[in-house]
């Protein structure tokens, strides 16, 4: 019965792996990357996949450099089952960080930055995404595929249940998320700070052109300061002339 029980366990796993690893049921085991190739797939015209093969034997390969530094899968050529292993979505891959599965609430997708890929991990209420890998990109061509490199303390680990491992991988950090999300924070505010560029001192204002002066002679200013002299002396005394009748 007890036997029955695990299996039971095992498969239930397999069917909802997202809401036990919510439970924190899973583990994680790490995995020699080499045997990894982490590849962005060009969609449409800009868009973006994440694809990551596996190579479990040594022969044939599965993907091989290309002399313009992109990479072509090779594994539809041939039946690579046993031979080779894709991983092409969130039924393949999730994020493992601290020891915590985040496969609910974060999403692992590809972003163009100019001339450069960045892997990012997200979520809607996420204020900054998480930079988990990069890459520049030698050319954009439909058959080839840009490999991505994974930023330091990233790397792909084997989820596992009680000891036995499973097929689904992590991008792992052993660093808890909320440090992530806090680094990644400053990060962009670091770049928007970049792009604004250094700080300046204000500028002093061009100086007034003087104005032209009137008939008299006299200038603007001049003009002004007598009227506040004017202002200034009191009330002005008025002339006045006696009025006389005529009879």
């Amino acid at each position: 019965m007890a036997a029955t029980g695990v299996a039971a366990t095992v498969v239930l796993a397999l069917l909802l792996p997202n809401t036990l690893a919510a439970r924190g049921i899973f583990e994680s085991k790490p995995l020699a990357q080499d045997r990894f190739a982490v590849l962005a797939q060009p969609v449409g015209r800009t868009g973006w996949k994440l694809l990551v093969l596996e190579q479990i034997k040594r022969k044939p390969l599965c993907w091989r450099p290309r002399a313009d530094g992109l990479v072509e899968p090779t594994l539809n050529s041939f039946n690579f089952a046993g031979i080779c292993s894709r991983y092409l979505d969130s039924n393949g891959y999730s994020l493992r960080s601290g020891g915590s599965d985040l496969g609910r609430r974060f999403r692992l997708r590809v972003m163009q930055r100019g001339s450069t890929l960045q892997l990012q991990a997200f979520n809607p209420d996420q204020k900054a995404p998480i930079v988990v890998g990069r890459a520049p990109i030698p050319r954009r061509q439909r058959n080839g595929f840009v490999r991505l490199k994974l930023n330091d303390d990233w790397q792909l680990e084997r989820r596992a249940y009680q000891g036995q491992t499973l097929s689904h991988l992590y991008f792992a950090n052993p660093d808890p998320i909320q440090l992530l999300m806090a680094r990644a924070i400053r990060q962009a505010r670091g770049s928007s700070m970049a792009k604004l560029g250094p700080s300046r001192a204000p500028s002093m204002p061009p100086p007034i052109p003087p104005s032209p002066k009137t008939s008299r002679g006299s200038s603007l200013a001049s003009r002004l300061s007598s009227v506040q002299r004017v202002a200034s002396a009191g009330p002005i005394p008025l002339q006045v002339i006696p009025y006389k009748s005529q009879r």
